[in-house]
């Protein structure tokens, strides 16, 4: 009887290495199927990248109007790269609708229930701040790249450009979660709406303080344009919260 049970476990653990190798092989596939896309339109995605550097061009002290690279192998590890952030930026939804499907048997009901709201959440929140980055960016790159005036000229390397731009996006998109952990911890019985009232002014100092930490650059454009939103977006926390409790 002992070897019975011990082989219907032994079924259940192979069945789930089973169906986690499954989940591997389709969200990879999906990540390569979504790079080979993005890699085929390099020219539209690269030109939509550098738009914002551009528009700051045309205001700065340079000779060039786009940016520069100065090794043979970055014309085509350039496109590489971005094409396999942007693959797997395309390749998301599948992704993670495949570790859901792996996790979902485990969940209760209830669990289940807010799982979804949470994760079309946080897709779409991290989405308005990458996309809030994208047209605050000109402002911070046209300050820093114009301090100096006439007395340097700027010449925009492409992968630091690139650098650049996708650390401000992903700085901007994790932040804009801010209002998902909020209410997952409310959700949790951690926190209410009354603490986060309680603690508003604290709160503010703190996310004014973080925005400027975590932004990179020197200049006071891109802080404050992350800190005003993300105080909105902790105010916008407070009234889902007591509504969700009083649910």
């Amino acid at each position: 009887m002992q070897g019975v049970v011990n082989d219907e476990r032994r079924m259940t653990v192979v069945q789930h290495l089973e169906e986690l190798r499954r989940v591997l092989i389709i969200s990879l596939a999906a990540w390569l199927a979504g790079t080979i896309v993005a890699f085929v339109f390099n020219g539209f995605v690269l030109g939509l990248l550098l738009r914002p550097l551009k528009t700051v061009l045309g205001h700065v002290h340079t000779i060039v109007n786009g940016a520069i690279f100065t090794s043979p192998t970055e014309g085509l590890s350039v496109p590489i790269k971005i094409a396999t952030i942007i693959g797997f930026i395309l390749a998301l939804p599948i992704i993670l609708w495949q570790v859901w499907s792996f996790v979902s048997p485990g969940l209760r009901p209830v669990e289940k229930r807010f799982a979804g709201p949470f994760i079309a959440s946080a897709i779409l929140l991290f989405g308005v701040g990458a996309a809030f980055a994208y047209f605050v960016m000109p402002l911070g790159l046209g300050f820093l790249a114009g301090f100096l005036g006439s007395n340097a000229m700027y010449f925009p390397d492409i992968n630091q450009y690139l650098s650049f731009f996708l650390l401000l996006v992903v700085i901007f998109g994790v932040t804009f979660e801010l209002p998902v952990v909020l209410v997952l911890l409310g959700a949790m019985r951690i926190i209410s709406s009354s603490w986060l009232r309680q603690k508003r002014k604290a709160a503010i100092v703190l996310i004014i303080a973080a925005a400027a930490i975590v932004t990179p650059g020197a200049d006071p454009f891109t802080p404050t344009a992350l800190a005003i939103p993300l105080i909105l977006l902790y105010e916008a926390s407070i009234l889902v919260l007591a509504k969700l409790m009083h649910r």
